[in-house]
């Protein structure tokens, strides 16, 4: 027994080299980063440029050597291998392309053999894969995801599962999986099958963490479920993810009103009589699927509120019956009956019935639903559109035309009607050309995608009467004999939409199944999976919080220094001297230039760092903060601007010394017309930008009411000294002058273009040694 056992470990041991060695050679036939000539490091771009080179090098048409097809083919292959991310991947990781993955079955057919031995599979102590075959019909990568799975939710809802290549949990849910899967996939419902260890783009996108998982996907929206693994529980899943009111209860009291709705909705009808209590699974996936064309209402049959509508129709009550109702409500326009309905069978009726006999165009939509452009494959499709309105005196007139309809009614034709009040462009498109007038029926014939159509506008107009239904018919009859007989073309725009009306009400439906399914989750999901949302809700409240709290300082913040004393006399409004020392002005941070700040805000600037700063007095605060800050806000964005105040009451001998070092002997010219030392510059407006790092300084001299019209001036383009007017008035007169809300304000009149100018590099730089010491030389 030891010798067998000895034996039959060898004989494994050997089966696995044979199968390496299998599959080392298989993986070795083709190399595409060397048959492409690109290392594996290559991009798209390179690899999409050796492509087409080699191509046009080796294709059968131009290189007869014996062997360019098989270069070519070659050539083809690594392409078709390494344009693909996914089969990338998979050829970098385990050499696998499409000549050698058949190196799966024949793991299968070694799983097999090594099954036989009878000791387990923890031998030596690792796992086998956990991968089904059947599960490889229904394998999803990104690219397929994106644009077939996703699209295609919006008319069926799919069931994914998340897996992985060594899974070992995932054998527990493979039996109820595979029951569930040929019970669904029967009913409609699309599978799939993500393995997260290969598709790591995909799973960040679906958020599955870890396998086994499973998923809901409906309307492009991902879903997971959370209870246990069984067949009913899965199947009642799939049942919650659809809308709840695709179908609608009908009873005695309430099915004339379902079967007129016909008019509003501009849709046909289907009942479902059955005896079972609830909705089956099976129609409420037929009425997913085809929502947009078709209403769909549900009789409980055995109800004592349905027996009338049971007898006005005549129901077998043996077996499920199905009644598809148009304009006629009294009448179903087409009829099945059968005890085990199966998908296809519904899929069917439902769509040879999806339209109306003669349905209103209300959106492009639906416009190529039922009038298709013309294939070359397929046999010509005519529309006969009536162009009417919707007048009481009208009514007559559609009914005549739905009559003709409902006796002439051919696979080659589909009728319609169109409102000129709701359809103007489309209107004026046919009836402009002639000068004609509705109500008038227009022959057509799509041809392009772009609303290209050939038509013709039936002679005499349409009134409905014997003799009209009659040059119809003629005319239809010379169509189909002559496909010519078409005479105009036009280019039509497209269809406006009329059911945006209701497109409110759709929303808030939308908006009510996804917060149920949010609480659904919240209930149920584990703290990881719900971190996402939890973080975002609180990084939001946190935001909108913050943003009010912020606001509502800056606002007390900003009424505080402009709010005047109680006082009789005509004093300038003085500010509280515990001011906060940073106010925001439409979200402008100004920061008062001060002994404390002195050294960071301008001594130690950072290099390529500009503080623009505001001279103003305690009486002017206010409202030249108000003014600076209008004027910068569209600068305020930069990271190297930064704004302060200096408020010259205090430090006017710091600006006498730093103009003086900047400016020279012009501003001891200054100084000297003024007169005598009683009478002191008017600082009040002065703006000044300082490089802290390069020792220079722009100049910008305020603009008064009385120079404006020099006020181009006003930047020390020259580099002059301030002018007389400006700048030699007492203090007294300085009181009052800036006291004057209007006045004060027109001094920074010309301040953005200044800025402008700033930003540009374009202003004056006027030097200094080193900058003057704030605290040694405060007033």
């Amino acid at each position: 027994t030891s010798n067998r056992h000895i034996l039959k470990i060898r004989l494994f041991w050997l089966a696995a080299v044979l199968m390496l060695l299998a599959n080392a050679g298989a993986a070795s036939d083709i190399d595409p980063y060397k048959i492409l000539g690109v290392s594996r490091h290559a991009s798209q771009a390179e690899i999409k440029r050796a492509y087409k080179q080699l191509a046009r090098e080796w294709h059968p048409d131009k290189n007869k050597s014996p062997g360019a097809q098989d270069m070519f083919i070659k050539i083809t292959k690594s392409y078709e291998i390494l344009s693909n991310e996914e089969r990338r991947a998979n050829y970098d990781r385990f050499g696998e392309t499409d000549e050698n993955q058949h190196r799966s079955q024949a793991q299968q057919g070694f799983r097999h053999f090594h099954e036989s031995f009878f000791f387990d599979q923890t031998f030596f102590h690792f796992r086998q894969s956990t991968r089904d075959f059947a599960d490889s019909k229904h394998m999803l990568h990104y690219e397929q995801y994106m644009n077939e799975i996703v699209p295609e939710s919006f008319r069926r809802p799919y069931l994914i599962k998340v897996t992985s290549e060594w899974c070992f949990s995932c054998i527990h849910i493979e039996p109820i999986w595979k029951e569930t899967v040929l019970e669904l996939e029967a009913l409609g419902v699309g599978i799939g099958v993500v393995d997260i260890g290969f598709e790591k783009r995909l799973r960040s996108l679906l958020g599955a963490h870890r396998p086994p998982s499973i998923l809901g996907l409906v309307n492009g929206r991902v879903t997971s479920f959370h209870r246990g693994v069984v067949r009913e529980n899965l199947r009642q899943f799939v049942e919650s993810l659809l809308p709840q009111t695709l179908v609608e209860k009908v009873n005695d009291n309430n099915y004339l009103r379902f079967l007129n709705g016909w008019r509003e909705e501009n849709k046909p009808s289907v009942l479902l009589f059955d005896a079972a209590p609830i909705v089956p699974l099976l129609y409420k996936l037929t009425a997913f699927a085809y929502r947009d064309f078709v209403r769909f209402g549900y009789v409980e049959q055995g109800h004592s509120d349905t027996a009338h509508v049971l007898q006005q129709f005549s129901i077998n009550a043996y077996a499920p019956t199905l009644l598809l109702f148009k304009e006629n409500p009294e009448k179903p326009a087409d009829v099945i009956q059968s005890r085990g309905m199966k998908r296809q069978l519904l899929d069917e009726f439902v769509s040879n019935n999806r339209f109306l006999l003669v349905p209103r165009l209300v959106n492009q939509k639906f416009f190529d639903e039922l009038c298709p452009v013309k294939q070359f494959h397929r046999r010509r499709k005519y529309c006969v559109l009536l162009i009417t309105g919707e007048d009481e005196a009208l009514v007559s007139v559609n009914a005549a035309f739905y009559d003709f309809a409902s006796s002439n009614s051919k696979e080659v034709l589909r009728f319609a009607y169109v409102y000129q009040s709701q359809q103007k462009p489309l209107c004026d498109t046919f009836l402009s050309k002639e000068e004609l007038s509705p109500p008038q029926v227009i022959i057509l014939e799509r041809r392009s995608s772009t609303g290209k159509v050939l038509y013709r506008t039936v002679t005499g107009g349409w009134n409905g009467s014997d003799e009209d239904k009659h040059r119809l018919h003629k005319q239809l009859e010379l169509l189909q004999k002559d496909p010519a007989y078409l005479n105009y073309d036009a280019m039509l725009p497209e269809l406006n939409n009329e059911l945006a009306s209701i497109f409110l009400v759709q929303w808030l439906n939308s908006a009510y199944d996804y917060l149920s399914q949010m609480y659904f989750d919240i209930l149920h999901s584990n703290w990881r999976e719900m971190m996402p949302i939890i973080s975002l809700i609180f990084s939001a409240l946190f935001i909108l919080f913050g943003t009010v709290i912020v606001q509502a300082f800056s606002e007390s913040g900003g009424e505080k220094p402009g709010k005047p004393k109680a006082n009789k006399s005509s004093k300038p409004a003085e500010t509280s001297p515990n001011a906060e020392n940073t106010l925001s002005k439409n979200f402008v941070e100004v920061t008062e230039l001060t002994d404390m700040t002195y050294t960071s805000s301008l001594v130690q600037l950072k290099p390529g760092h500009i503080n623009v700063v505001l001279v103003l007095t305690d009486a002017s605060r206010h409202v030249l903060l108000k003014k600076f800050a209008k004027e910068v806000y569209s600068f305020s964005m930069s990271q190297t601007i930064h704004y302060s105040f200096l408020n010259v009451d205090k430090h006017r001998k710091w600006m006498d010394l730093l103009l003086a070092m900047a400016l020279g002997t012009r501003h001891s010219d200054m100084e000297l017309n003024e007169g005598t030392s009683s009478h002191e510059p008017d600082y009040t407006g002065y703006v000044l930008a300082l490089n802290g790092h390069k020792k220079y300084l722009c100049l910008f001299r305020p603009v008064h009411v009385d120079d404006k019209e020099d006020s181009s001036r006003s930047s020390d383009e020259d580099a002059r000294a301030p002018r007389a007017g400006v700048k030699t008035r007492s203090k007294g007169s300085s009181r009052r002058q800036t006291s004057s809300t209007p006045h004060v304000c027109s001094k920074l009149e010309r301040l953005s273009l200044w800025m402008e100018r700033l930003m540009e590099g374009s202003l004056p730089r006027h030097y200094v040694p080193s900058w003057p010491d704030l605290e040694a030389l405060q007033k």
